[in-house]
């Protein structure tokens, strides 16, 4: 499945969400999310509409946390899109 081109930083952060990530705080035009439990943390930036290897970078560390495959983490986050 192809990234999406017109994703924001906030809109990013709703997805994750549903996996458990909140918004543990913001420094700028910087978003901290971290899951309930605290040991996984990613930071996002709160941009317009965020670069592709951005995003791809994000959702590397995410699976990888989760101990999925990418491609399955992109299709449970935009399944209901």
């Amino acid at each position: 499945m192809k990234l999406p081109r017109n994703l924001s930083g906030e809109d990013l952060a709703r997805l994750l969400g549903r996996l458990g990530y909140q918004v543990g705080r913001q420094t700028g035009s910087h978003m901290r999310l971290n899951t309930a439990e605290g040991e996984h943390g990613v930071t996002i930036p709160r941009h317009g509409t965020l670069k592709v290897g951005t995003l791809n970078s994000i959702l590397k560390d995410v699976a990888e946390h989760l101990k999925v495959d990418k491609e399955e983490l992109i299709r449970e986050l935009w399944s209901d899109r």
